[in-house]
């Protein structure tokens, strides 16, 4: 049995759960929305060229989350996940998940964005194993800190590594799928990278280390 390991945004999702997150509450009016979907996007362009500062972008990203009562997020978040999350769940990226599924691997779900927002989507999924960047939470509150390990660059590695320990697992045989050069990292350290719907610098990399590169559309 294998460890099939998935990245979620542009990977497993056809668009990005943390800045869809971003745009929905500023739909909603929960943040101020122009401002809120400027500062969105300055920070998905750094992600995209690779110099995004993870700690903070997760001071903007959580702090929504220590504005409202937690039985409102969740009322918001299930919202978020009918309207944006769904239609970016292709029949491809399920039949690659049931793939392994039924090739008996283990599926784990490993993700920048934080787990508040995809927890659920690793349910829709039907895959329990979730590595993410994990909000701080205080008696039910969220602080609008990091809990542990940001899971982003090679801090996925040292997740990916503590979660092997803790289960007894190994990346032999393994899997990883993923869009982005920011996962590199852990690309170059399983026994099977894909490259799924790469941006450039990952399509690069790709093509010279000679892996596999799949498109995973509607």
């Amino acid at each position: 049995m294998s460890l099939a390991i998935f990245d979620l945004d542009n990977t497993l999702l056809s668009g990005d759960s943390d800045y869809a997150w971003g745009q929905y509450l500023g739909e909603i009016g929960a943040v101020d929305g122009p401002s809120h979907e400027h500062e969105n996007r300055r920070y998905y362009e750094q992600y995209q060229a690779g110099t995004l500062d993870i700690y903070e972008f997760l001071a903007f990203a959580l702090r929504p989350l220590t504005q409202y009562p937690r039985p409102q997020l969740e009322i918001w978040r299930r919202q978020f996940i009918d309207i944006k999350i769904i239609p970016m769940i292709t029949q491809a990226a399920r039949a690659l998940v049931q793939h392994h599924r039924q090739s008996g691997d283990t599926l784990l779900i490993i993700t920048a964005t934080n787990g508040f927002i995809t927890r659920p989507i690793a349910t829709e999924f039907g895959i329990e194993n979730l590595l993410a960047t994990e909000p701080e939470e205080i008696n039910g509150h969220f602080t609008g800190k990091v809990a542990g390990v940001p899971c982003f660059q090679e801090g996925k590695v040292t997740r990916l590594n503590t979660w092997l320990k803790e289960h007894g697992d190994s990346l032999e045989n393994s899997w990883f799928y993923s869009d982005s050069h920011n996962d590199l990292p852990l690309l170059k350290r399983v026994t099977h990278p894909v490259a799924i719907n790469p941006d450039a610098l990952l399509k690069q990399q790709a093509q010279t280390a000679g892996w596999p590169i799949m498109m995973l559309v509607q």
